[in-house]
């Protein structure tokens, strides 16, 4: 890969012709149309969560003469560049001069561009940037795309496969699942944790269509002209956990619901009944984990380990133990009730705490509370083996 240091392009040059789109969140192009400042490979524009700290920093880092770092142009024809690092930076200058953002000034006053000083106004346009252009395959442009880290936010795993994967697939994948504006993103927020400017919405879409295997799909799928599958997949998923499970509960978010809609999708499900046990279950003050219960639910109430009830504290079980073995003593027999009825050794066997478990007489799961009355110590094979019955 060849590589040309330039230093003598400035703000202003970089903004001709800068277009950002609001809808998109996209900074699209620069240098009079030369310029594609966010090519698929790209991330999208970031620098504005979070209050738009990190564009107000690029600004006050110009203004006050701080060099901004490294920009890398990718050269692909003698008038065509694209954007291989510094497309954050750049956007940055570009919403600021266009008007998007203000700063604030000395005296905590909001200032955008148009109404700065003129000095002000020429210190930023005239400021020049160090710019690497660069010159190579594809493959070598991506890769060297994947090792920068200038910018300080570090690709995830998303934004790199799509860089890879770049192409017509990700571009359309992009424009559905990676768009903050998208009018669907309210009812996917509830199931999907993240944000769509940071490919969480794409990366989920793909691991559910995929069952996991995402770089093998993008590969497979790179040149594909729809999105058709991707989305209907996705779709279908969420029309299924929101038709078995009505009322939007906020444990529901990031749950593995491409897994369980695949396991599960087959049965059948009363919503109205499904409702009243999620009710019933989030009541329950011996569950400890309220993310368990969906699938516990769908699963037909049978693995209540998905729920983490509640266990028994140290006092309880040090009372209950001591109770038992003072009795076990007295009647010269094993302080396990299950040891007790048996015909091996152990039937009078004194256990030592350390060799046992608290367990409930009464399952969870059939009414029984978590409560000293409804406490037994048992050693721990017989604990182990007497599961729920």
């Amino acid at each position: 890969m060849k590589t040309s240091l330039k230093t003598d392009i400035t703000v202003k040059d970089i903004c001709a012709g800068f277009v950002y789109n609001e809808l998109e969140g996209k900074g699209l192009f620069g240098l009079s149309g030369k310029l594609t400042i966010q090519p698929e490979y790209q991330r999208n524009y970031i620098y504005a969560a979070d209050g738009g700290k990190k564009e107000v920093a690029v600004i006050d880092s110009i203004l006050k003469g701080y060099p901004i770092g490294l920009i890398y142009f990718n050269k692909v024809a003698e008038d065509k560049l694209e954007v291989l690092d510094g497309q954050q930076r750049i956007t940055s200058i570009g919403r600021f001069i266009t008007g998007k953002f203000a700063i604030k000034d000395a005296n905590n006053m909001e200032q955008y561009f148009s109404g700065m000083a003129q000095d002000k106004q020429r210190k930023i346009l005239q400021t020049q940037l160090l710019i690497y252009e660069c010159e190579g395959t594809e493959s070598e442009i991506k890769e060297w795309f994947k090792t920068i880290n200038i910018a300080g936010v570090p690709l995830n795993d998303q934004e790199l496969l799509n860089a890879v994967y770049s192409g017509r697939f990700v571009t359309l994948a992009k424009a559905e699942f990676s768009n903050s504006q998208n009018a669907n993103n309210q009812k996917r927020s509830a199931y999907i944790k993240g944000s769509p400017n940071r490919q969480d919405y794409l990366q989920c879409a793909l691991n559910w269509v995929s069952r996991g295997n995402i770089s093998d799909y993008m590969s497979l799928h790179r040149n594909d002209d729809t999105i058709n599958e991707l989305k209907t997949y996705f779709d279908s998923v969420l029309d299924w956990a929101s038709g078995v499970f009505r009322d939007v509960k906020k444990e529901m978010c990031g749950l593995e619901w491409g897994r369980l809609y695949e396991t599960y999708h087959n049965t059948a499900y009363d919503p109205e009944q499904v409702a009243a046990e999620v009710q019933a279950l989030y009541h329950d003050p011996y569950i400890k984990s309220r993310k368990g219960i969906f699938e516990y639910i769908l699963g037909g109430a049978t693995d209540h380990k998905l729920l983490d009830v509640r266990v028994f504290d140290e006092a309880t079980k040090k009372k209950v133990y001591a109770a038992q073995t003072k009795q076990a003593e007295a009647k010269g027999e094993s302080n396990c009730p299950l040891c007790v009825l048996g015909h091996d050794a152990n039937k009078n066997k004194l256990w030592k705490l350390t060799e046992m478990d608290a367990d409930h007489v009464t399952a969870w799961t059939k009414g029984g509370a978590t409560v000293a009355e409804n406490c037994q110590i048992l050693c721990k094979t017989h604990n182990r083996a007497k599961g729920n019955r």
